[in-house]
């Protein structure tokens, strides 16, 4: 099964183009399953389902399930339950309920591809990179340590005369490991990958050279860039003509950074029906796989290890990294991320770091105490 994530600047169109996507592969032959909130009307194809999100249903059911599992942790504290009817999703419940569909989708098996109607495209990644950040979140805040704990669970509640709350919060943070996991492998798969939508133009320029950067950081695969709303050349009216002219230089700027960007016409009016639709297919687009971040083993010149990040489109004023133990904080503009470090570099020292050719590179020294005698420094 393949995913695709469409995203893209607000305003850009990206709905329309995931759901045109979604109908042109199913007129492929392919079972195709488009997930998203705010979808327009599709016409009816037997290889086409779409799914549209209710979070507030979802939520309900989660807030009154977790009352029933901490029910005396509740009456203990003198809570009054809530009604399923009162409640209302909070802002990000539909966030979560797309990650939640794309879970389910991989899990069935019964489709050949699920196109994905993302947020705009700085929530959207922020969104593909959570499941990772909340299960790093759960690994600190409840550890494996947990299982003491929980041995002595009967003795603690025998003392207190309460029951405590151990045992559902340990099954609940399982739970939500487990859920977050299968997530993070549908993002991280190499049949996953990202659609950007935008138009040409300045804005649009400066919001896909952002997102560019963003999803290298995250490690999240470009699939095809998708200009939308491009307008003929060749009018008599100046204001058109200025249009178009400025749309060409950029569409030239992407090619030749090598983002090969698809260019879909613009309309004249908003799309309506099949035919509008058919016309709005960017294609089946690339299979990009997941970029790795290697490690270069430059000891013998230079006593170094190297790690290279690509970076595209990122500046030297918006990087920032900070090692903190076994992990680097990596932030490019707005986006932060936290990796671990490779088990080799974690023997070693931050000494140095440049952005080049948008690929930023990492120096790590070896520490003497730490690796073992005869491997550190240069190679004979």
């Amino acid at each position: 099964m393949r995913t695709l994530l469409v995203t893209g600047p607000g305003g850009s169109g990206r709905t329309t183009v995931a759901a045109a996507t979604a109908l042109a592969a199913a007129g492929r032959g392919e079972r195709v399953l488009l997930v998203g909130g705010a979808l327009p009307e599709l016409p009816v194809h037997p290889l086409l389902e779409t799914v549209r999100l209710d979070p507030d249903a979802r939520f309900r059911a989660e807030i009154v399930a977790l009352q029933e599992r901490g029910g005396a942790v509740f009456d203990l504290l003198g809570a009054r339950p809530l009604q399923a009817e009162e409640l209302t999703a909070v802002p990000g419940a539909e966030q979560f309920a797309l990650l939640r569909a794309l879970r389910r989708a991989a899990d069935g098996g019964a489709y050949d591809l699920v196109v994905a109607d993302l947020p705009p495209v700085r929530e959207a990644v922020d969104l593909l990179a959570l499941p990772a950040q909340l299960r790093r979140y759960l690994r600190r805040l409840i550890p494996a340590e947990r299982q003491a704990a929980r041995s002595l669970r009967p003795v603690l509640a025998q003392l207190a005369g309460v029951p405590m709350p151990a045992q559902w919060l340990y099954e609940t943070a399982d739970r939500w490991n487990a859920e977050l996991a299968a997530v993070q492998a549908v993002i991280e798969s190499d049949t996953t990958a990202v659609r950007l939508v935008a138009e040409p133009g300045p804005a649009g320029a400066a919001a896909v050279r952002a997102a560019v950067t963003a999803l290298a950081l995250h490690q999240l695969p470009l699939d095809l860039l998708v200009a939308n709303r491009v307008v003929p050349g060749g009018s008599a009216y100046p204001w058109l003509a200025g249009l178009a002219a400025q749309q060409d230089s950029c569409l030239h700027d992407w090619t030749a950074a090598g983002l090969a960007p698809a260019a879909l016409p613009h309309l004249g009016r908003d799309p309506r029906g099949a035919a509008d639709l058919a016309r709005l297919d960017a294609g089946p687009g690339s299979r990009t796989r997941r970029a790795a971040w290697e490690v270069e083993d430059l000891r013998a010149e230079d006593g170094v290890l190297v790690w290279r990040v690509p970076l595209p489109g990122a500046t030297r004023e918006g990087l920032d990294l900070v090692r903190r133990g076994d992990e680097l904080l990596l932030t490019a503009g707005p986006h932060r991320r936290i990796v671990s470090l490779p088990a080799a570099l974690r023997r070693c020292t931050v000494s140095g770091a440049a952005l080049r050719d948008g690929e930023l590179r990492i120096r790590f020294t070896p520490d003497p105490a730490l690796w073992p005698t005869g491997q550190v420094g240069p190679t004979p």
